[in-house]
């Protein structure tokens, strides 16, 4: 088909378009790039590769902590106490943010869907400042956090649009300004930043 370049091109401005609304701009691109799927995706589907992406990273984070504890030996009490508190944190991810995640995207409740991306956030954050010393996780951690935080601001827009279709269009203006500022003022984000 004689189009189809445009087209994908049309959807690469697309992905680029949505990433430059996140924090984190190189990982989406990179994961949303390096999924097929990606092409000719809405900004929902576009969401849920990053749902997808953030369960597999999770899932990895728990493998690798599960490793570490069957290691028991060579750790001390307190690193066994922290990884065993990480992987029920990662867990809880796997278990309850993604699927609540993928619940929300499915019923089109993306006020939701943020808030279990920003919970898997707030997870991934809590389980690096589990450890008294120096994380064995870090850059895992950054990476789940960090996934899940471009997953929450590919959806915001959404929220933003869906309050801007429900009232009258008299009132678009303030109450969308309203939205924005609300959106924008949330402490969502800089709660879960790794430094």
């Amino acid at each position: 088909n004689a189009f189809r370049p445009i087209l994908l091109l049309g959807n690469q401005n697309l992905v680029e378009r949505t990433c430059k609304q996140t924090p984190f701009y190189d990982l989406c691109i990179w994961s949303l790039k390096s999924n097929p799927e990606s092409r000719d995706a809405s900004v929902k589907k576009l969401a849920q590769i990053m749902v997808d992406s953030l369960k597999t990273k999770a899932t990895e984070t728990l493998d690798l902590i599960d490793e570490l504890l069957q290691d028991g030996l060579a750790l001390d009490p307190e690193m066994q106490k922290a990884l065993t508190s990480c992987a029920e944190r990662y867990n809880v991810i796997i278990r309850g943010d993604v699927p609540e995640i993928n619940e929300a995207l499915k019923t089109g409740d993306y006020k939701f869907a943020v808030k279990g991306a920003n919970d898997a956030a707030i997870e991934a954050n809590s389980c690096e400042i589990e450890f008294p010393t120096k994380s064995p996780l870090t850059d895992m951690n950054k990476v789940v956090h960090d996934v899940s935080v471009v997953a929450a601001s590919i959806l915001i827009p959404a929220i933003e649009n869906w309050v801007l279709k429900a009232v009258p269009r008299e009132a678009n203006s303030a109450i969308g300004s309203l939205a924005k500022a609300a959106l924008s003022t949330s402490n969502h984000f800089s709660l879960c930043m790794i430094q």
